[in-house]
């Protein structure tokens, strides 16, 4: 958390805010936040005076273009409880924010991170060669899915996972999405008919699609939040995800099963999930 839906919700909300709009200011308070910069001056000079150009997302990935050195963008991944916050200058700024950068509107883009798994780096799009394909934008049919998928033959919820293979796709969502295609998460990829590719294929585009539409998941500890600091509500429409011992929505006679596998919870059904 936060996956492809979430990041999505916060592109589109600074894609409507952000372009034109001049870096006036920049701080970093939290070394850890900026690791890939040597210190706090250096990742202030590259943003300072710039203007951003556009918004972008690869995967779970925020990218921030900018009007100088190009091709640069200013790089944001939320990690795990990362947030990406626009906000008043006169704002109380609240703990655990520890990038700060000044826009000439008088509003501040506050990066806040209680976990500080997430950075912020200034870079290129090389410096996210090590992803596949995004998963709404670049994935376009199930042909495209099936011939992905032909090359690899591992269980498809890590398959899912992994971010060299599909980016953006995270615990939740994976869940979800082998769900709605009626997939077990332990299934290989090899083992997959061509209806079985189909279902997933579709289930994939919906599952994300509708995520986005509803402004992603907030759940209990609501650390997800748009750019304007609102939840998502997406969370009220899982079917499996944090459901243990609640009935399945497409077969009621059947319970969602929470397992462990690879330190984190998978939630299934065994009874339509094959």
């Amino acid at each position: 958390m936060p996956e492809l839906p979430e990041v999505e919700t916060i592109r589109r909300d600074l894609a409507r805010e952000l372009p034109g709009r001049r870096i006036v200011q920049a701080g970093a308070t939290g070394a850890r936040s900026i690791r890939r910069h040597p210190d706090p001056v250096s990742f202030r000079a590259a943003v300072e005076g710039t203007t951003v150009e556009a918004v972008r997302r690869w995967g779970k990935y925020l990218l921030l273009d900018l009007s100088r050195p190009a091709p640069a963008s200013v790089v944001v991944h939320l990690g795990m409880s990362g947030q990406l916050l626009l906000s008043s200058t006169t704002a109380p700024v609240v703990p655990h924010t520890h990038v700060v950068l000044g826009l000439d509107d008088g509003r501040d883009l506050r990066f806040v991170d209680p976990r500080t798994f997430g950075e912020v780096f200034v870079g290129s799009d090389a410096s996210l060669a090590h992803l596949g394909v995004d998963a709404v934008d670049g994935l376009h049919s199930g042909a495209q899915l099936a011939a992905m998928l032909a090359r690899r033959n591992t269980r498809l919820k890590p398959l899912l996972m992994d971010q060299g293979f599909l980016a953006g796709i995270g615990n939740i969502y994976s869940d979800e999405i082998l769900h709605a295609a009626r997939l077990r998460y332990d299934r290989t990829s090899g083992s997959l008919s061509p209806a079985d590719v189909r279902r997933l294929y579709r289930a994939m585009t919906g599952v994300l699609r509708s995520a986005i539409e509803q402004r992603g998941s907030s759940l209990a500890d609501s650390q997800y939040r748009d750019a304007f600091g609102a939840v998502g509500s997406y969370q009220l429409s899982h079917r499996v995800y944090g459901r243990q011992g609640g009935g399945c929505f497409r077969c009621p006679r059947s319970t969602i099963v929470r397992v462990k596998t690879g330190g984190r919870s998978t939630f299934f059904c065994p009874g339509c999930q094959h």
